[in-house]
């Protein structure tokens, strides 16, 4: 089964939402299949969230633990979706980090 990419139009697209959501110190950053919210400086990234692309409009949100690896969440849907329910159910997640 073909993998299908994270393309810039989704990026653009996420960054138009995080703007709308008054969240402009969070960047989009394309890896693959993955979309994921970082802040901070370039050199020393703090990770977010990430949603993987599972297929055409089907993606996965994903959290970052203390040991800088990922946790699967059983969230799925299209990425407007889980960007609305990270917002709304897991603020703490999105804010800034000093």
């Amino acid at each position: 089964m073909p993998k299908h990419i994270a393309d810039q139009l989704q990026a653009a697209s996420l960054r138009g939402l995080l703007e709308a959501k008054h969240l402009d110190h969070l960047r989009v950053r394309r890896n693959g299949v993955l979309l994921v919210l970082e802040s901070g400086s370039d050199d020393d990234p703090v990770a977010h969230a990430r949603f993987r692309r599972l297929g055409a409009h089907l993606w996965r949100l994903e959290m970052p633990t203390h040991t800088r690896t990922w946790q699967v969440t059983p969230l799925r849907g299209q990425i407007y979706d889980l960007l609305n329910c990270l917002v709304d159910q897991f603020p703490w997640t999105l804010a800034p980090v000093a």
